[in-house]
């Protein structure tokens, strides 16, 4: 029997909201114990110097570059990481003893079709930073994402094969869809354990937290209240699914902006009001999973959703409506929506340690079972994908 470890997974998604703080026991295959998460949010100076790396990042092509503001945000990017931890293990001391810390870093470019995803975050800088805060003995996986894309992989996503080990516990196994709704969306499908099968569907959180903030300066739409109002303008739905992604089987991924000219092009939105743009692009989302439907191998009988979506109510019911399947949150089947990818990423942890594949044929186009992941002990770098 495998051994049961402590791990801490640090999640900073598209959305940029804040860093989810999040920790599991685990033997990489099955979950032990769920235990405490939070969120850290984010201050709006940061958010704003994240999306500028963002936007600096556009024209990168080694991974390793960091030019424009995009070296300040990976420092500032890494220390606030190492604030959430110490935050975390203040509140929670009794697991200061955590055996390995996964670290995802922060998404500022993924081009997969270019073998390149950058994921800015130091990784021995952190790993030093979280032995000053537990017991010493702690290992730090990163850069998760890299042994996939440059074995030709579209490198997301990576979560799927924590879904598998989460639906071991909803009894019997039947097709299940679970649903990240992030700054992207990403679908799992679930059939028992067989091989997961999974792929961005397309834009989620992203384009209309970016929407409502420009009209409103809100930094999204809560609760889904502005959608709510607003009506759908199902033409411009009709013309944004003509996108050729949507018209591709899995698996396949995205970046962030990928549709943000897309959108702007056929999408209308200059012409509407601020409720029925909100309406639109919530509508879009589900769209985009109702469209990838056709393409695997069963009905799934229920959706599971999750991610900071998994809160806007309007996007819940638009899921039911265009799925036509019974559309629960994480957290109403004993998940958490919030905690879920930082579970993740520290279940991926455990599972690089143990040589376990992180990624499969099925969810991001490798060719065969890929581990993955760079690990820092004793502030050595003691394995690697890059």
């Amino acid at each position: 029997m495998s051994a049961i470890r402590k791990a801490i997974g640090l999640m900073s998604g598209t959305s940029l909201d804040g860093i989810d703080v999040a920790l599991i026991e685990t033997d990489g295959e099955d979950i032990h114990l769920f235990g405490p998460g939070r969120t850290y949010v984010y201050a709006s100076e940061t958010r704003e110097l994240l999306f500028r790396a963002i936007a600096d990042a556009r024209e990168v092509t080694d991974r390793n570059a960091r030019p424009g503001i995009l070296a300040r945000a990976e420092r500032l990017s890494t220390e606030r990481h190492a604030q959430a931890l110490a935050s975390f293990l203040k509140e929670f001391p009794a697991y200061r003893d955590v055996d390995v810390i996964g670290y995802h870093g922060q998404t500022v470019l993924h081009r997969p079709e270019i073998a390149l995803t950058v994921q800015i975050g130091d990784g021995p800088a952190l790993a030093r930073a979280a032995r000053g805060l537990t017991t010493g003995k702690t290992t730090l996986v990163y850069d998760m994402r890299a042994a996939d894309v440059a074995a030709g992989g579209q490198g997301a996503p990576l979560v799927p094969v924590y879904h598998r080990a989460l639906a071991r516990g909803l009894g019997p196994a039947k097709p299940l869809l679970v649903l990240n709704l992030g700054g992207v969306a990403n679908i799992s499908y679930i059939d028992g354990m067989r091989d997961p099968i999974a792929c961005d569907t397309g834009p989620a959180n992203a384009l209309v937290d970016d929407f409502v903030k420009s009209r409103t300066g809100l930094p999204f739409d809560e609760d889904g209240a502005i959608a709510k109002a607003g009506m759908v303008d199902e033409a411009a739905i009709e013309r944004l699914l003509g996108h050729p992604f949507f018209h591709r089987p899995p698996p396949k991924s995205l970046d962030r902006n990928d549709f943000r000219g897309w959108v702007e092009e056929h999408g209308g939105l200059a012409g509407m009001s601020t409720a029925d743009g909100a309406a639109t692009l919530t509508a879009l989302t589900a769209a985009c999973v109702g469209a990838v439907l056709r393409f695997l191998p069963a009905r799934p009988e229920r959706l599971i959703a999750a991610g900071g979506g998994a809160h806007n109510l309007t996007l819940l019911r638009m899921l039911g409506e265009r799925t036509g399947i019974k559309t629960e949150t994480a957290d109403e089947v004993g998940w958490s929506s919030d905690d879920m990818e930082a579970q993740a990423f520290a279940f991926l942890a455990v599972r690089s340690l143990r040589g376990l594949p992180l990624s499969f044929p099925g969810t991001t186009g490798v060719p065969a079972p890929m581990t993955g992941g760079v690990i820092v002990a004793n502030e050595r770098t003691v394995s690697g994908s890059a």
